[in-house]
Parts: C-alpha cells; sequence; structure tokens
C-alpha cells in the first residue's frame, strides 16, 4: 500500500539536502586539515626524500672509503713496526774512531 504523504516527502528531501550538505562540509574541512598540516609540516624544515636517498648514499660511499682507509693505514702501521727481512731491528753502533 503506497500512501502519498507531503510530510514523508519534505523529510526525505531534507535529509538528502543534509547528506550533500555534510558530504560538502566534509571535503571543505579535509582541504583545511590537509593545508594546515602541510604548512606545519613546512616550517619543519624536513627534507625531501631525494635529498635524503642523496646524502644516504654520500654516507654509504664515504663510509666504504674511511674502510679502505682504515685498512691501508692498519698495513702501513704493520709495515713500519716489523723489521725487514735480513736488516737489524736495533740500529748500528757509530765508531768512535775517525773516518777514512
Amino acid at each position: 500500500m503506497q500512501t502519498d504523504n507531503k510530510l514523508i516527502d519534505d523529510f526525505s528531501r531534507l535529509a538528502s539536502s543534509a547528506v550533500g550538505a555534510l558530504h560538502g562540509l566534509r571535503g571543505e574541512i579535509e582541504a583545511a586539515v590537509r593545508a594546515r598540516i602541510e604548512r606545519k609540516l613546512g616550517d619543519l624544515d624536513l627534507v625531501s626524500r631525494d635529498e635524503f636517498e642523496t646524502v644516504k648514499a654520500m654516507a654509504a660511499k664515504a663510509r666504504e672509503e674511511n674502510e679502505i682507509l682504515q685498512e691501508r693505514i692498519a698495513a702501513l702501521e704493520a709495515k713500519m713496526t716489523r723489521p725487514a727481512s735480513g736488516k737489524r731491528s736495533a740500529p748500528a753502533k757509530k765508531r768512535a774512531g775517525p773516518r777514512k
């Protein structure tokens, strides 16, 4: 049984327009919140992903170079502390007499 009730139709239209208004309000609130968050993040002076990746690559390269240099230093120090084969470890004493 279907009846034409003007009051129900009016409530239905009112509810539809309220939902549409709330949907529009939701979009406006989201835009305002997004703008405020972006402004606050901009104030924090954060780096971009590209800048971060570039510095990360530079740090990795510097770390590799540092390890290579540490190995070279260790090799040179080891070479300096061990006596060379066939040579005396202590310096030779000088003679007291005149040289000819």
